[in-house]
């Protein structure tokens, strides 16, 4: 299968100021979350993907095709960028089959259009003038005109942004749907636990630089450095403290017995997890709960800047 993206020391400078730095990448198809905090790099780095921008220096293909310049590539490709660009005299309905057209769809742009916005719920409003939107509707009809020509490659810059609870369920449930159905499908936010609930597969930016790309647990097996903190919840901690410090890997050890928590600290958490229900057994303590936020995408950013 052939790489979704690729990009060889690519840089980007606006003037002295470096927006992306030597970044070399190569991603396959899926779902993907590009995830950093604002000013990080992730609005240059899209701005190359869909050719907005030329590289400073090094080499980018997406869908094997060089984007800067290249209409042909640019109907392969979905876009919905964070910042809004309406004609706000048009309808929603108006906007998404211009779009559509100017994609390469033709006579089945109208046809295209009403059926990517009845998808993002957007049938009720869609003939009204956008100038009456709220920022909800906006982003559904921003949506609605990156899919409706049906691309390869999607790419959503924050689509989360200024949604309400049940939009945002409804744009992540459309992300699973599509990315279910094969579409490949860029996510760019810096609400990490939102995007994680549409995919465990992320590229880790900032600074300019990629700090990281993978899966969570494969990028957090790599920390060895950080020891992952494990929550034990049980009704005795001082004995399932004295049953596991001799006996299992560990880096640190934490009694909070007014809570009822044993907390610890191991750069194995295999053998952990596989030697503690023994020793729970043999030290008669009954646990109630055991968690570690160390998976959490949030945890890993935290380390991986801290690391850097």
């Amino acid at each position: 299968m052939a790489p979704l993206l690729q990009a060889r020391s690519l840089t980007k400078l606006y003037g002295t100021v470096i927006g992306l730095n030597d970044v070399t990448l190569e991603l396959e198809p899926g779902v993907i979350g590009l995830l950093g905090p604002n000013g990080a790099g992730k609005s240059t780095f899209l701005k190359l993907i869909t050719g907005q921008l030329r590289p400073t220096e090094g080499e980018l293909t997406v869908l094997g095709e060089r984007p800067f310049g290249n209409p042909r590539l640019f109907a392969r490709l979905g876009l919905c960028p964070e910042q809004d660009a309406f004609y706000d005299p048009w309808s929603a309905f108006d906007f998404v089959t211009s779009l559509a057209r100017l994609s390469g769809l033709g006579a089945g742009a109208r046809a295209a259009a009403e059926r990517a916005l009845d998808r993002l719920g957007a049938r009720e409003f869609m003939h009204r003038e956008i100038g009456e939107y709220s920022k909800g509707m906006r982003q559904r009809t921003k949506i609605a005109q990156a899919i409706a020509h049906d691309p390869e490659f999607l790419i959503l810059d924050e689509p989360l942004t200024g949604t309400d609870p049940i939009c945002r369920r409804e744009i992540m449930d459309l992300v699973i749907e599509l990315g279910r159905r094969g579409k490949s499908i860029l996510v760019a936010s810096h609400v990490l636990h939102e995007v994680q609930a549409m995919t465990d597969q992320f590229v880790l930016v900032h600074g300019g630089r990629i700090l990281a790309s993978g899966r969570v647990q494969e990028i957090r097996s790599l920390m060895n450095q950080f020891p992952h903190r494990i929550t034990i919840r049980c009704d005795d901690p001082r004995g399932l403290a004295r049953a596991v410090l001799d006996a299992l890997p560990l880096d640190g050890l934490e009694i909070e017995p007014a809570r009822g928590e044993l907390v610890v600290s191991t750069r194995d958490p295999a053998a952990f997890y596989a030697g503690l229900p023994d020793l729970v057994q043999r030290a008669g303590c009954r646990v109630h709960e055991l968690l570690s936020a160390d998976d959490k995408l949030d945890a890993v950013f935290h380390y991986l800047l801290a690391r850097h």
